[in-house]
């Protein structure tokens, strides 16, 4: 049985940075490509960056620049650096296992999100 864990959220002003986490289990890691998502009060969910098993990464136009994804496959886990964060980088923050061939396909496995919330 998949299972994602996200942790890193918090509270935190205008300007700082989160470094966001979640540890995979019941996979194999290394043949998947992982995702970070987000979601806000009365928004659609939202790709904000994937990584290939390849390491290859993509961002949404929002977060280039600011945001960086990164894995460890040793540890089972994904990474997202968030800097420069902005009030409307707000949201439940959720990681998925999926598969990448030209865009990110996001399985039905999804971890509890972690919530980050930015001051303005």
């Amino acid at each position: 049985q998949v299972q994602l864990v996200e942790s890193g959220g918090g509270l935190v002003q205008a300007g700082g940075s989160l470094r966001l986490s979640c540890a995979a289990s019941g996979i194999t890691f290394e043949d998947y490509a992982m995702g970070w998502y987000r979601q806000a009060p009365g928004k659609q969910r939202e790709l904000v960056a994937a990584i290939t098993n390849g390491r290859n990464t993509n961002y949404a136009d929002s977060v280039k620049g600011r945001f960086t994804i990164s894995r460890d496959n040793a540890k089972r886990t994904v990474y997202l650096q968030m800097n420069s964060l902005k009030p409307e980088d707000t949201a439940v923050y959720f990681c998925n296992a999926g598969w990448y061939s030209n865009i990110y396909r996001p399985s039905d496995a999804w971890g509890q999100g972690t919530q980050v919330t930015v001051s303005s």
